[in-house]
């Protein structure tokens, strides 16, 4: 997944960095409202956590007061993006006021950091509308585990094209642009081009034989993962 983390306090952030980047997502931080206003704007995300409690670094005129001001901006403007809400877990008013916003969950300080993990899991499957395991053909999906198999046989893949395959299978039969493939796949320090994705495809390809299920090029469209015929 592609996450927006919101969230001023450094040590914090950089610990929920640390085990969102080991969880294999890619994630963009955001430490004040404008930050994460800007990033939000112009980024597609799977998800967002956020902070409610920011710093607003610019003037008291410019409307941004804190994170509930950059999810109200969010929904509307018609994003869905699935957003979960940190807060104090003692400020009930906090989480009702999330939620009239537009939050999708919410979640109390301190918490586990493998609650987090599962709680966005939730969030984007209800979204996508996927299930914890996908299959199509002999190639299988089980996200909790996050592992592919062909059959009973594990598919062990290098991070990259992991990421690459989990997206397809995300639902499989579902059309995603180079674009918004490379978005995805990369953060504003580490790009992936498009030479790079091709050749992560071309190797997935010949992993794939076999599995009943192939990668499809649809020209000025996409890629698209589908049962072989």
């Amino acid at each position: 997944m592609r996450i927006l983390l919101v969230e001023d306090d450094a040590v914090l952030r950089s610990v929920m960095l640390r085990s969102l980047g080991d969880a294999g997502h890619r994630v963009d931080v955001a430490a004040s409202v404008e930050e994460a206003e800007h990033l939000w704007r112009v980024q597609t995300f799977d998800a967002v956590l956020l902070d409610l409690n920011l710093p607003a670094t610019a003037s008291p005129t410019s409307g941004l007061a804190s994170g509930l001001t950059a999810l109200r901006h969010a929904r509307q403007r018609g994003d869905r993006t699935p957003v979960l809400v940190l807060t104090a877990r003692d400020r009930t008013e906090e989480r009702i006021a999330g939620l009239d916003a537009g939050a999708d969950d919410y979640l109390g300080k301190p918490f586990d950091l493998a609650e987090v993990e599962a709680r966005l899991r939730a969030l984007v499957r209800r979204a996508q509308g996927t299930e914890d395991i996908s299959t199509l053909g002999r190639l299988r999906l089980d996200r909790r585990a996050r592992r592919f198999g062909i059959g009973n046989v594990p598919l062990d893949l290098p991070a990259r094209e992991f990421e690459v395959l989990w997206e397809l299978m995300s639902p499989p039969g579902r059309t995603i642009s180079k674009r918004e493939l490379s978005d995805k796949l990369s953060s504003f320090d580490d790009s992936l081009g498009d030479n790079a994705l091709e050749a992560f495809i071309s190797r997935l390809r010949k992993k794939l034989v076999g599995s009943g299920a192939a990668i499809r090029t649809l020209r000025g469209i996409g890629y698209l993962l589908e049962a072989e015929v």
